[in-house]
């Protein structure tokens, strides 16, 4: 294993730039997610680490050494794709040892390295078969088998799970983890989805139209997240955001567009009469208190029960522990928690509360 480090990467396609000067350094040995919606650069970074995409100037170092200019073969990297792309016409154990075979690796050792890892992954009894015989988890477990015989110092993930079942994701989430835990190898993993990110990064990298808009581990960036564009992004149900000022009077009271006044344990840098975007989790809505809510949709789902309401004009979700009997059209009263919201610049979109 080894570190990777990216310093003020770019990347350009004619005269459209779509990396704006990556720096990121991953620590060895670490999990670390890149995340953001589509288009904003994550997996030409990815493939540039790889070796897949030319690098328009900066420079990528896998441990001490600049790979910019070398082939993927010789940058000791293991990569496993959203296509499984494996060989429909050999077994999984050739399959998994295919790369080995490549580079003239003898019978006995590439069987010695095929058995382990596909004992790591469950696939013993599954060897003698062909993909055709595999379901999505399986063919998705054998690709990842085909990166672990190579041994490298880094994996590289590019959005693996996003053909499988709901379901499924989630159990292959957690196969994942598991391997890296296990083979404590660096890993860079490409997502859209920031469940994903949540659950499996050790450090979260977010991405927006090429560039870095924070860096940080999965907590970090969901409790203190640097702008609007972080904050919307990561959780699931996403932040509301109201909009208002403060009051002139009292900095501790946020007041939305609409008068509803909300109060702030901490405004920050926020100023009276600045125009500002008050983030709230939808868990740090709670039943009773003095602010009323008009119920659009209730979501229940078991543990807990999601409800999507008007606050004035501002439509907001809230996620409540307890079950409801309100319906739509029905109001409810609420407190919000003063010490979980979030002030942004409404103009900039920078974090403003500390």
């Amino acid at each position: 294993m080894a570190p990777v480090m990216f310093r003020d990467v770019r990347k350009s396609f004619g005269q459209v730039e779509v990396l704006h000067g990556v720096t990121v350094d991953i620590e060895e040995g670490q999990f670390v997610v890149l995340v953001g919606p589509s288009g904003c650069g994550k997996s030409t970074l990815l493939r540039m680490l790889a070796g897949l995409e030319h690098i328009t100037s900066g420079d990528i170092l896998i441990g001490d050494r600049v790979v910019n200019k070398l082939p993927p073969k010789d940058r000791d990297i293991a990569m496993v794709f959203q296509n499984y792309a494996l060989y429909p016409h050999i077994t999984v154990a050739e399959n998994m040892g295919f790369s080995l075979k490549l580079k003239g690796a003898r019978r006995s050792e590439i069987e010695a390295k095929v058995r382990p890892a596909a004992e790591i992954l469950g696939l013993t009894q599954l060897l003698g078969r062909y993909p055709r015989q595999l379901s999505g988890g399986q063919r998705q477990r054998v690709a990842m088998g085909r990166a672990i015989v190579r041994n490298p110092q880094v994996f590289l993930f590019d959005e693996p799970l996003s053909n499988l079942d709901a379901k499924l994701r989630v159990s292959m989430r957690t196969e994942i983890k598991n391997l890296h835990q296990r083979l404590k190898t660096t890993t860079v993993y490409v997502t859209h989805d920031q469940i994903e990110a949540m659950t499996m990064a050790d450090k979260i990298v977010v991405m927006h139209d090429g560039i870095v808009e924070q860096v940080g581990v999965p907590l970090e960036l969901y409790d203190r997240p640097n702008n609007l564009f972080v904050a919307g992004f990561i959780g699931s149900p996403a932040m509301n955001m109201v909009t208002g000022k403060l009051d002139p009077e009292d900095r501790a009271c946020f007041v939305s567009g609409d008068g509803q006044r909300l109060r702030v344990d901490n405004p920050g840098e926020a100023q009276p009469g600045q125009e500002l975007v008050c983030g709230i989790r939808p868990e740090a809505i709670r039943l009773g208190g003095d602010v009323g809510l008009k119920v659009k949709v209730v979501e229940p789902t078991g543990s807990e029960t999601h409800v999507i309401a008007d606050l004035d004009d501002t439509e907001v979700t809230c996620v409540f522990r307890e079950r409801i009997s309100a319906g739509p059209g029905e109001e409810i009263k609420v407190t919000v928690d003063p010490a979980a919201l979030h002030l942004f610049d409404a103009n900039d979109g920078r974090r403003l509360s500390p």
